[in-house]
């Protein structure tokens, strides 16, 4: 929004001329602003410079999403698979070593016929690639993006640092319990990476413990942006009824308007899933499963682990309410609450 969009939410600027020895408010709040060194016109001319730097740096991307569609690569010239691993239900993924310098990288192909009617969706809207959208997410908590655009069979792939880890899915799963320092700080971290997501102007879509990886230096990494949209209602129209079952937000199973708060509240349920190693709701496979998460009410934190910090269960269990308008607005807003929480 620009200076002038701004100030009108306020008044600020398109009241009606009157005479008197003060002035109208325009006029007092323009001198208040040349007092400062800031004159309405700087203010105008420098948002105006902001909005035209944005459509230059869109051009510039809209231009190397074109070049890289076009440049066709044969990444097998490029990388040589050393095994498969974690493959999801679009795509493909191999640990490779880089032909040139001997790097080893993860390197995800998508399938093209699984991916085309997920993306035909966005046709015309320029939503950005899964690897372009990867490279602008940056954080200790995301997975570095190294390279992505088409291989010579036509489908898309990324290449990314490889993690040497375990998925968080498949810890959880195991039942075995973590200490109460361990579950805050995967918590903690678990937010960190969305907040990344968010802070890039985006949402994620499917935030769960199969899309983070804990790695051997203890860092959480989210590592998958397959379904991930640019944070603009255009992408969050109802109907996208995208995500994973146990996870997804009732404004989504239900077919509303969304927003970046869907991703809040798949947070909630990972976070949760992380302090007790159940869920708020019973386990399913379908979309039938997400349709509890509005009509009847999540157990209570409280009941799996008794001792859990006041102000951690409180913010965990905002973050599942259904509706979005009382969750945590942000990730900043959740790690803010948790940011005092200290376990022994």
């Amino acid at each position: 929004m620009g200076l002038a969009g701004f100030l009108a939410l306020f008044g600020i600027g398109t009241e009606k001329k009157s005479a008197g020895p003060r002035g109208t408010a325009a006029s007092r709040a323009a001198a208040a602003k040349s007092a400062a060194g800031q004159s309405p016109a700087s203010h105008d001319s420098r948002s105006a410079a902001d909005e035209k730097q944005a459509r230059d740096l869109e051009k510039s991307r809209a231009k190397l999403r074109a070049v890289r569609g076009r440049n066709k690569i044969d990444i097998w010239k490029r990388y040589e698979p050393i095994r498969s691993s974690i493959s999801g239900t679009m795509s493909s993924f191999y640990m490779a070593r880089e032909k040139a310098g001997g790097a080893i990288v993860g390197l995800k192909v998508l399938d093209p016929k699984k991916c085309a009617p997920i993306e035909g969706r966005y046709k015309g809207l320029g939503k950005p690639p899964e690897g372009e959208i990867g490279a602008q997410i940056l954080g200790p908590n995301i997975v570095k993006t190294i390279d992505w655009g088409i291989t010579t069979e036509g489908a898309a792939f990324v290449v990314e640092e490889f993690l040497d880890g375990a998925l968080l899915h498949a810890l959880l799963s195991k039942k075995e319990p973590l200490t109460p320092s361990q579950r805050l700080d995967l918590v903690r971290q678990a937010a960190g990476a969305l907040e990344s997501v968010h802070r890039a102007g985006f949402v994620h879509r499917d935030i769960c413990p199969r899309n983070y990886i804990l790695c051997s230096d203890g860092r959480l990494v989210l590592f998958d942006f397959g379904l991930t949209v640019p944070d603009k209602p255009v992408f969050l129209q109802p109907g996208n009824r995208i995500g994973t079952p146990n996870y997804m937000a009732p404004e989504v199973v239900r077919r509303r308007q969304a927003d970046k708060r869907l991703d809040i509240f798949s947070l909630g349920v990972t976070a949760y899933e992380i302090c007790t190693l159940s869920l708020p709701w019973p386990r399913g496979t379908t979309g039938r499963t997400a349709l509890q998460h509005d009509s009847s009410p999540p157990d209570d934190i409280r009941t799996f682990w008794p001792q859990i910090p006041p102000a951690l269960a409180t913010a965990i269990m905002a973050c599942i309410e259904a509706d979005p308008a009382r969750r945590p607005a942000s990730c900043e807003d959740f790690l803010t609450r948790v940011a005092k929480v200290t376990i022994e």
